[in-house]
C-alpha cells in the first residue's frame, strides 16, 4: 500500500485499506465489484462491495473530489435527498509511480436505479411524466435551501419508489453551489439547463427504443419541467390577496401546504392601510411534514408519499375502531403493533430484502383493494398478504426489486 494514500472520511472503515487503490478504478476485478445498473456518468464510477454494504467510488479530481464531498454533507445536514457522502482518498500511484486520479466515495442508495435502468424495464407509457415530476420536487427542495445544481439532469440523480410514485435523489454535486438564497436568474438557469438536458435524454432513449410510447414528443415531455416546477414554487413561495372577513384562508393555505409535504416554519401577513385586505406569503417552507409525523408517532422511516399512506391507513384504523376521541399517540401505538408491524412479518424472511418495509406495506394494501374489487367484497390483510407474498413479491429479482409491478397499474393475481 502506497505510503502517500491519504483517506479523508468521517468515519472511515479500516477494510477500505484492503481495496485496490494502485489500480485504475476502470481495471478493478470482478471479485471486489458489485453488479449493480450504473446510470451515465463523465467519470468511471463502480459499485464496490464494503463490508457487507454497496459503496460508489467514482474517479475525480482532486479538489473537485473534496468540494463535492463537502457539498454532499451540506446536503444531508440540510435534509436533501441526495446520496451520502463517505471520504474522499487522495495520494493514490500505480505499482510504476504513476499518479493516479483521487476518488470520491458515496453510499449506495439501496433499492434506487438510474432512469435508464428504469425505461429498461417498461414500467409503463406514464414513466417520462412520473419521473420529471420527481425531478421537479426535487429541483423545487434544492432551490429552497440555496443550492444552485448547475448540472440538472436524469442522468444525476437517482429514482426511488415512493408509494407508488417516485422520489428523486441527487447523486452528483460537482457543478453545484450553496447560497445563502438564490436569485430569480439562478433558478431559471437551472431550470433551462435541466429542460434542454431532459429533452436530449428522452431523445436518445426514443434512439435506443426504449421508450414505451414511440410517438412521445418528447420535446412537450421535456419542457414539462418548467411547468411542474413553477406550479409547485408558486404554491410554496407565492402571494396571496383576500379580504380582511375571509381569514380562514390562512389556514387553508397552510393545509394545502402540509398537503404537498411542507411545513410552514414562518409566514409573513401584511394589511394595507385601511385594513380590508390581507397578503399572505410563506417565507420559510420545509419539506418532509408527513414523513415527520410518522416518524414522531411510529418512529417509522419512510418517503414522504409512503409516509403520507401509512398515515391514511393509521386515520382509517381508527375510524374503523371507533377511536376518533383518542390521543393519536395512542392510536399510532396500537395501529403499529396490530396492523403494520403484523403484516411486515407475515412477509417471509427470505424475501424482505426485495423492498423496503413502507413500500413493501404500500403494496399489499394497493393488492388488497385489487383483490377486493375483483371479488366484490372486502378482503382480510392476511389473505391479501398470502396472494401478494405469492404471485407478486416472490417473483421479483433482488437487486431491481422496485422494477417489478408499477402499483399505480398492480393487479391482483389470483391462483389458479
Amino acid at each position: 500500500m502506497p505510503q502517500s494514500l491519504q483517506i479523508t472520511a468521517a468515519a472511515p472503515d479500516p477494510a477500505l485499506l484492503d481495496l485496490p487503490w494502485h489500480v485504475p478504478l476502470e481495471d478493478w476485478p470482478a471479485s471486489h465489484l458489485a453488479a449493480l445498473p450504473r446510470g451515465i456518468s463523465r467519470h468511471v464510477v463502480r459499485f464496490v462491495k464494503l463490508s457487507g454494504r454497496v459503496i460508489a467510488v467514482k474517479e475525480i479530481g482532486e479538489s473537485v473530489a473534496y468540494r463535492e464531498y463537502a457539498l454532499l454533507r451540506d446536503l444531508n445536514r440540510l435534509d436533501v435527498p441526495s446520496v451520502e457522502p463517505v471520504g474522499v482518498i487522495t495520494g493514490r500511484t500505480a505499482p510504476d509511480g504513476e499518479p493516479l486520479n483521487s476518488v470520491l466515495i458515496t453510499k449506495h442508495l439501496k433499492f434506487s436505479l438510474p432512469y435508464r435502468a428504469l425505461f429498461s424495464r417498461n414500467l409503463g407509457p406514464d414513466m417520462a411524466t412520473r419521473l420529471i415530476d420527481a425531478l421537479a420536487v426535487l429541483l423545487v427542495r434544492l432551490h429552497l435551501t440555496g443550492f444552485y445544481w448547475g448540472d440538472v439532469s436524469l442522468s444525476n440523480t437517482l429514482f426511488r419508489r415512493d408509494a407508488g410514485e417516485f422520489a428523486a435523489y441527487l447523486v452528483d454535486a460537482e457543478t453545484g453551489d450553496l447560497h445563502e438564497t438564490l436569485t430569480k436568474g439562478q433558478r431559471e438557469y437551472d431550470l433551462e439547463i435541466a429542460r434542454v438536458n431532459i429533452i436530449g435524454e428522452l431523445m436518445d432513449l426514443a434512439a435506443g427504443e426504449l421508450l414505451v410510447d414511440e410517438e412521445m414528443d418528447t420535446v412537450a415531455v421535456g419542457e414539462m419541467i418548467v411547468q411542474r416546477y413553477q406550479e409547485l414554487w408558486d404554491e410554496l413561495t407565492g402571494t396571496e390577496e383576500f379580504g380582511a372577513t375571509e381569514r380562514w384562508r390562512v389556514m387553508d393555505r397552510i393545509r394545502r401546504l402540509n398537503e404537498l409535504g411542507y411545513d410552514v416554519g414562518e409566514l409573513q401577513m401584511t394589511t394595507d392601510l385601511d385594513g380590508t385586505t390581507v397578503q399572505i406569503q410563506p417565507k420559510v417552507v420545509d419539506a418532509g411534514h408527513h414523513h415527520r409525523r410518522l416518524m414522531r408517532l411510529t418512529g417509522l422511516d419512510a418517503g414522504e408519499n409512503q409516509a403520507r399512506r401509512l398515515l391514511n391507513d393509521m386515520d382509517t384504523y381508527q375510524a374503523a375502531t371507533d377511536q376518533q376521541g383518542e390521543d393519536e399517540e395512542f392510536v399510532a401505538h396500537e395501529w403499529l403493533s396490530d396492523v403494520f408491524e403484523p403484516t411486515v412479518r407475515a412477509i417471509p424472511r427470505e424475501l424482505r430484502g426485495k423492498l423496503e418495509p413502507a413500500e413493501m406495506f404500500h403494496e399489499v394494501l394497493e393488492h388488497r383493494w385489487f383483490m377486493a374489487q375483483n371479488a366484490g367484497h372486502d378482503i382480510p390483510t392476511a389473505q391479501a398478504v398470502t396472494s401478494y407474498v405469492e404471485n407478486v413479491l416472490r417473483h421479483r429479482p433482488d437487486e431491481e426489486a422496485v422494477l417489478g409491478l408499477d402499483t399505480a397499474t398492480l393487479a391482483a393475481i389470483e391462483p389458479d
